[in-house]
């Protein structure tokens, strides 16, 4: 380059750099306001997450940003990381309480991190939480007494246990609830041996997530919803979703959901192993969208190998949903070996069929995903 290129180059990058220092001010102000916002919302009880709001906030900044000559998809993916990070915010402001005369809530299980997030969260909206874990069931008795809510997270395989046997003598109008992936056996557990208000829970994220923003909390009504609807509202104030669903219905799904998806990927990578795959030869040979599926793989791997037995081995119905793909893979593997091309062509064309509008959306969906993915994997 000559002296005149270099010194043209050196102003232009000047002033993008005023105009980075620009937006990183009103970054800075814009999270303020927010902040302020959140306030506002714990004085008046108001859920951290306004989806109506949202939706029509970025369908005006996308048809602001075509008039302006800006990639509508840009000014969205912005505005969506700067509203998770918002979440994250907001939610130390703390959260209004909805039952003041609620007396104490005891999380049975409460040293884990499922227990923990829900302490943290109980905390922040003014409630007083008892911790009550394995080494704690001398001090059972005492804290019980003034309990006015139980939540049980334990592992999936001695919560009926440990209900039935160490949750039968709560107070008459103490709430009792669980936090269990697995709902018609702990509720039926629940509802035998308290005489109380009783409700299931399935909070559908892991204890690492940042905020409740969005996030769905499967509800399973067990007795006396009326005694526990302000705890609907708690939730929902801390912006969670709350889906209502029969425990019979929900383990159903949960076959689909949660069992077979996590052996499915129990096995992928057990097969990497067994083929001594070398990860950093993959990622460097991974477009996008294999790299997010292999992040997956990875991020089963990075957690309790208890956990997922639990919530694998829970259901023994699992294993028809679990046999039926694998009898679905066979007869896929036959295809492939009989070279049937045509044949994987018309099955390919039925599921497209089956997944109807929903395959298109869950593109546009993946594809806002994928550019993350190919930002992080640049960066």
């Amino acid at each position: 380059m000559n002296e005149k290129t270099t010194a043209e180059l050196e102003h232009l990058r000047g002033l993008i750099d005023g105009v980075d220092q620009q937006l990183l001010h009103l970054l800075r102000k814009r999270l303020d306001l927010v902040a302020q916002v959140g306030t506002v919302k714990h004085g008046a009880g108001l859920p951290i997450y306004a989806p109506q709001r949202e939706a029509a906030m970025l369908a005006k900044r996308r048809e602001e940003a075509k008039n302006m000559g800006i990639a509508p998809q840009l000014i969205e993916d912005i505005l969506r990381r700067l509203m998770r990070e918002s979440y994250l915010n907001e939610k130390d402001v703390g959260f209004k309480q909805v039952k003041k005369d609620l007396g104490s809530v005891v999380i049975v299980g409460g040293k884990g991190q499922l227990g923990g997030l829900f302490s943290q969260m109980l905390t922040l909206s003014g409630y007083q939480v008892e911790l009550l874990d394995k080494d704690d069931w001398q001090q059972a008795d005492s804290l019980f007494a003034d309990a006015g809510m139980v939540l049980v997270t334990v592992p999936i395989a001695i919560t009926c246990e440990l209900i039935r046997e160490k949750l039968n003598q709560l107070p008459a109008d103490c709430i009792l609830a669980d936090l269990t992936s697995i709902k018609t056996e702990p509720v039926n557990a629940m509802l035998e041996a308290h005489s109380g208000p009783v409700v299931g829970f399935h909070p559908m994220f892991g204890p690492d997530v940042g905020s409740l923003a969005k996030q769905v909390v499967v509800v399973c009504h067990g007795r006396e919803p009326d005694k526990y609807q302000w705890l609907l509202e708690q939730i929902a104030i801390w912006g969670a979703r709350i889906v209502e669903a029969e425990p019979e219905r929900h383990d159903s799904a949960m076959q689909l959901v949660q069992a077979m998806r996590h052996f499915s990927t129990f096995v992928y990578g057990l097969n990497l192993c067994k083929e001594e795959a070398d990860i950093d030869t993959l990622l460097q040979f991974s477009s996008p969208i294999y790299r997010l599926e292999l992040a997956m793989v990875g991020r089963l791997f990075a957690q309790s190998p208890e956990l997922y037995a639990d919530i694998i081995f829970a259901q023994q119905d699992s294993q028809h949903a679990i046999g039926d793909y694998l009898d679905n893979y066979r007869e896929a593997l036959e295809l492939l070996k009989r070279g049937d091309r045509d044949e994987f062509i018309k099955q390919f064309q039925t599921v497209a069929k089956w997944f109807g509008d929903f395959a298109p959306q869950f593109q546009r969906e993946s594809r806002i995903m994928l550019q993350s993915v190919n930002d992080m994997k640049t960066n």
